[in-house]
């Protein structure tokens, strides 16, 4: 198995997943991640953004204009629930599962191995399961230091705790979840928020499945989600996209509309190759995204490696938001945006014909004409006509 090399922080696959390291490369503090810093950093904590995870709670939402009224909130607050039970079980010992530490297992590793004597036809057996839980995408990859943050945190206090995981673990196993499309039309609303939270809870007990089916195995595997290390170069990594100037992973199947997660263990598996789809080239083109940003928050020009944002990684070339306008205007709405991934053009409905083959224009030297094509799509849709949807 190839590691990056050490004195270039550099890997044979880099290009191939679009990543470009360069000298000035650092490890990832999540302290610094855009919302732990909400709750420690003064140059991010407002009345605003206490109000935005006050509105978490039903009884702090604001009632206001269409998508932002009690029902929008008691749907969106309600899709987290899953997620929010496994993410406080440990909170008296600093633990917020899934966000700031990894997921605890429940399940022992079995005493005896299954033994692996073909790791491509275990990788095939770890996606069909994966499919069995619900997973939408699975991909698989090697274990990587540099995309394992430096340090997690202790949400007692909001310090730096150490980020370790069980010796011996070699590989990543990162599984994508389908946002519902009918309401990521909806964004900027509370209502829209829904298709997140869902995602959430549907990846805490599909990746906590899965692991267990490893345990179950006599394997070690640790569940994960937005904890321990950064999913998107995982993902792109295991082949199962390329990013997008939205900071999103744009999949042939799904477009941006995704969450990941991620499994970290030491079965044996095959790893899947990154590949270029030629989004990189399409987005050099299409600023539809930085355009439609009410705050200005998304990158215009060529992806960048001097990034002086604190709540971005150091010393990789790439587009990179500001994140600080971003959550200021989460935390002004008391909700997520994504207007960036509705308005996307990759945000299509590929089961149908014209939008396969509007895709595989995009991805080809006639992408122009794409983009042409594309003009007037990504209009919001009012949440209102999404409650006035027959069953």
């Amino acid at each position: 198995m190839t590691r990056p090399d050490p004195t270039t922080n550099t890997h044979p696959d880099d290009a191939l997943a679009g990543i470009e390291v360069t000298a000035a490369f650092e490890r990832f503090r999540q302290r610094n991640d855009i919302f732990t810093r909400a709750f420690w950093d003064s140059r991010v904590r407002t009345e605003k953004t206490d109000r935005f995870f006050a509105s978490y709670r039903i009884e702090a939402a604001p009632r206001r204009s269409d998508g932002f009224q009690q029902r929008d909130f008691a749907l969106r607050n309600a899709a987290w629930l899953v997620s929010d039970i496994l993410s406080s079980r440990s909170a008296d010992e600093g633990l917020r599962e899934g966000f700031q530490a990894p997921i605890r297992s429940d399940t022992e590793v079995a005493r005896d191995q299954v033994p692996v004597d073909d790791p491509s036809r275990m990788s095939d057996e770890i996606k069909r399961i994966a499919r069995f839980f619900g997973a939408d995408l699975c991909g698989i990859t090697r274990f990587d230091e540099r995309w394992q943050y430096a340090t997690r945190v202790d949400t007692r206090d909001m310090s730096e705790a150490p980020n370790d995981l069980p010796e011996g673990i070699c590989n990543v196993i990162v599984l994508g979840h389908q946002m519902d499309a009918a309401l990521v039309a909806t964004y900027p609303s509370a209502l829209a928020g829904a298709a997140t939270g869902r995602e959430y809870s549907h990846e805490a007990a599909i990746v906590m499945q899965l692991a267990a089916y490893i345990r179950n195995l006599g394997y070690e595997a640790i569940a994960s989600m937005n904890d321990t290390g950064l999913a998107i170069p995982y993902a792109l990594q295991a082949g199962l996209g390329e990013y997008a100037r939205n900071q999103m992973v744009i999949t042939p199947a799904f477009g941006p509309r995704l969450r990941f997660s991620k499994i970290y263990t030491n079965l044996p598996l095959h790893h899947d190759r990154p590949r270029k789809l030629g989004v990189a080239e399409f987005c050099a083109i299409c600023t539809k995204c930085a355009d439609a940003c009410p705050v200005k928050a998304l990158p215009y020009g060529p992806p960048m490696a001097d990034h002086k944002n604190v709540s971005a990684i150091r010393g990789v070339r790439k587009w990179t938001s500001d994140a600080e306008r971003c959550f200021g205007f989460w935390a002004s709405m008391a909700s997520d945006c994504a207007i960036c991934m509705r308005v996307c053009p990759f945000n299509r409905d590929v089961t149908r014909l014209r939008h396969r083959l509007w895709r595989r224009l995009a991805l080809s030297p006639l992408r122009k004409l794409a983009l042409w094509l594309d003009r007037g799509r990504g209009q919001r849709v009012k949440p209102a006509d999404w409650w006035q949807e027959q069953p």
